[in-house]
C-alpha cells in the first residue's frame, strides 16, 4: 500500500511539472496568434495600447475556454489508470 502511494505522489510531481510546461507552451501560442491577427490587419488609428488590451481580452477568453479545461486531463488520466491498474493487479 505504501508503494503505491509513493508511486502516486511521485507521478503526481511529474505531472505537475509537465501541466505547467505544456499549459505554458499553449498560453504562448494563442499569445502569439492574437499578435499575428493583430499584425495582419491592424485597426486604423489604433496604437500599442489597443493592441495590448485586444491580447489581453484574448487570453481572458482563452484562461476560460474548453483547451484550459482539457489540461486537467494531464493529471485524472495517467492518476487513474495507475490506480486500476494497481487495483486488477492486487485483487483479481
Amino acid at each position: 500500500m505504501i508503494a503505491i502511494l509513493r508511486l502516486l505522489l511521485f507521478a503526481f510531481i511529474g505531472l505537475s511539472v509537465f501541466y505547467l510546461l505544456l499549459g505554458a507552451y499553449w498560453r504562448s501560442l494563442r499569445r502569439e496568434a492574437l499578435e499575428k491577427q493583430w499584425d495582419a490587419a491592424p485597426p486604423d488609428g489604433q496604437g500599442a495600447a489597443e493592441r495590448n488590451a485586444f491580447i489581453a481580452k484574448g487570453m481572458e477568453a482563452y484562461e476560460r475556454g474548453l483547451k484550459k479545461k482539457l489540461l486537467w486531463l494531464v493529471y485524472v488520466i495517467p492518476m487513474g489508470l495507475i490506480v486500476i491498474i494497481a487495483y486488477v493487479q492486487n485483487y483479481q
